[in-house]
């Protein structure tokens, strides 16, 4: 059979791919019909200009308030959050990691243990924060367990990664030259893990700083709950000062995150 009699005796598709333009442009205009537009008191482009102006314009005496409502000890509270709430994920999901390695473990108690991994992991950050401030109340400690939780998720799968490529040839040469067990650990289990896992665990710290600065708009500690409050109340001078606060605190964190796995990478 020639090009041209296949080419003829192609699939007539074009009907179908009409048929499903046809019910797509139908649901957007039937969507489209639930949008109601409000007439705003102000025009877009002068809020506009405010909001940049208030940026551009922090409110210095906010910023450099050393009180529990200045901006230097928001951020302290929420790097804090962050900082250990990723210390306690990690500390947890070590065992958790062993636990749900195929070539640690047998592989039905390694399934339970992935599943479970996967149950923490399908959970929003939010629905974390939402649901430990009724058990705690709002405050830092919900932003910590949250951060925690979040974690795990995270770090236990990375570390199973690390763990299923280990080396076993190296823990076999400690056999055969009579180490003992805490000696193979020693030695050829923890120099091959310890870059990987430090790597993962900056690298969710950084994720963490992120995202312990949103769980404020939820009652859990930080910086996120005032900054909501004033953009509610439009004070955009103390948006700018927070904001700047933020900005700064990122950019020092990234800095020393990124020369620290650097070194990690290199084996320095």
């Amino acid at each position: 059979m020639t090009v041209q009699e296949q080419f003829e005796r192609r699939p007539r598709a074009w009907l179908y791919q009409m048929l499903i333009i046809l019910i797509v442009m139908a649901a957007l205009v039937w969507s489209s019909s639930a949008i109601q537009i409000n007439e705003t008191e102000s025009d877009g482009a002068t809020v506009a200009l405010r909001i940049i102006n208030g940026i551009f314009h922090p409110d210095a005496k906010l910023l450099f308030d050393l009180s529990r409502q200045g901006v230097l000890y928001l951020l302290l509270e929420t790097i804090c959050i962050a900082f250990l709430g990723t210390v306690v994920g990690a500390i947890l999901s070590i065992p958790l990691s062993f636990l749900s390695a195929t070539n640690i473990v047998p592989r039905p108690i390694a399934l339970i243990g992935r599943f479970l991994i996967m149950a923490i992991r399908t959970v929003p950050v939010f629905v974390y924060g939402l649901m430990l401030i009724m058990v705690t109340g709002p405050g830092p400690f919900a932003g910590l367990l949250t951060m925690s939780l979040c974690s795990i998720g995270m770090l236990s799968k990375m570390f199973i990664e690390t763990i299923e490529d280990l080396d076993k040839r190296i823990l076999e040469s400690l056999a055969a030259a009579g180490c003992t067990t805490f000696q193979k650990i020693r030695y050829g289990i923890l120099p091959q893990l310890f870059p990987s896992f430090a790597s993962t665990i900056i690298y969710r710290f950084d994720m963490n700083l992120r995202d312990a600065t949103v769980l404020g708009l939820v009652g859990a500690g930080g910086i996120g709950a005032p900054l909501i409050f004033a953009m509610s109340s439009y004070r955009w001078n103390e948006v700018g000062a927070i904001l700047t606060g933020l900005v700064i605190l990122v950019l020092i964190v990234e800095f020393f995150s990124n020369r620290i796995r650097n070194k990690l990478a290199r084996g320095l």
